[in-house]
């Protein structure tokens, strides 16, 4: 509007009727912001009307300015509300275009894999099932009985200590985290017929540090036989038959005299290891022996009638052996590239 033009009531009208359009007219905030610049900015309508005002004669400025004061006010208070509801229009907008079906198959993703450990576990079993061995299993958390007693291990022996082996409180309990699955064995024996055949894989406990070749939780498989008339031979070729279906038909054992109280004689097993830290060498696998007396009579056995032969070997250790591992604590970290690396075959 030109500035000559008079300050009337029906100009100011004029003008804010055409700023309450625009002002309603606006549908986004870019527009409104447009809006306000244009009809409430320096240069807008109402701002040279207000600039007018000192060209009116003074004894009608007063109601001139009353006036176009009024009319500022108006259009400024339209602005606030309007302001307000397209900032909620656009948010809702804005959500609307971001949702995600969250039930949606998802375009991408990574698969995952059983860990090695288990796989290996079941791995070993299926060769024992395979010479019709059955698959025993028991209760990580142990009655002392069980774990030490019926294994002739003495009251005083270093494992039953403290420091080596996880007692439940109260320690009258005789409740223990079981130390090996030897005490499946007993469980097996107690519960079926004779001549038994069974293998025990599972977790056990002790109070290891981690370490490269330590974890305080770990996984063993265990195997007894008692039937008439079993040797060492028995043992020798059952072994030997585990070690080629683990690490080859070129594997090789070697049986080293060993104590361990639940069998007489004792040996310690290794497995030649031809990727060992250092070069090429026989490293320990195991332990087994012919079943001690005492442990038959525990279980109810005549150890005249029954001989049997016992073993045992940790699955990490396994697994590290097959696939040239270092460091144990890789097992354990929960790292999923860690299990994918191997599929679903050990």
């Amino acid at each position: 509007m030109p500035e000559s033009t008079p300050i009337t009531a029906s100009a100011v009208a004029e003008v804010v009727d055409a700023a309450l359009a625009a002002v309603a007219a606006a549908t986004s905030m870019s527009e409104l912001r447009a809006a306000r610049a244009e009809h409430a900015g320096d240069s807008s309508p109402l701002a040279r009307l207000n600039g007018s005002l000192k060209s009116i004669d003074p004894a009608d400025r007063a109601a001139a300015g009353k006036l176009v004061g009024q009319a500022r006010a108006r259009v400024g208070q339209a602005f606030a509300p309007r302001e307000a509801e397209l900032a909620v229009a656009e948010e809702s907008q804005r959500l609307a275009d971001e949702a995600m079906d969250v039930t949606a198959v998802a375009s991408r993703w990574n698969a995952g894999a059983r860990h090695p450990l288990s796989l290996l576990m079941e791995r070993m079993s299926d060769v024992f099932i395979a010479m019709g061995w059955e698959i025993g299993d028991g209760p990580e958390l142990e009655n002392e009985w069980f774990n030490f007693d019926a294994l002739n291990m003495d009251e005083d022996h270093p494992a039953r200590s403290e420091q080596d082996t996880f007692f439940v409180d109260p320690i009258d309990s005789h409740l223990v985290l079981r130390t090996q699955t030897s005490p499946v064995q007993i469980r097996s024996l107690l519960a079926r017929e004779l001549p038994v055949y069974v293998v025990s894989p599972g977790k056990v406990f002790r109070k290891d540090e981690l370490d490269a070749t330590h974890t305080p939780v770990f996984h063993q498989i265990e195997g007894i036989a008692i039937d008439k008339g079993l040797t060492m031979a028995n043992l020798r070729g059952t072994l030997e038959h585990l070690a080629r279906a683990m690490f080859g038909e070129d594997a090789q054992i070697r049986l080293r005299p060993n104590y361990f109280p639940f069998t007489e004689p004792s040996a310690e097993m290794d497995v030649w290891q031809p990727n060992a830290k250092g070069g090429a060498r026989w490293v320990e696998w195991g332990g087994c022996g012919m079943v001690n007396s005492n442990v038959l009579r525990a279980a109810g056995v005549d150890p005249d009638v029954y001989q049997g032969f016992a073993f045992g070997m940790g699955i990490e250790r396994t697994l590290q052996f097959r696939n040239d591992m270092n460091d144990m604590r890789d097992m354990v970290e929960g790292d999923i590239r860690f299990s994918q690396q191997f599929g679903m075959v050990v």
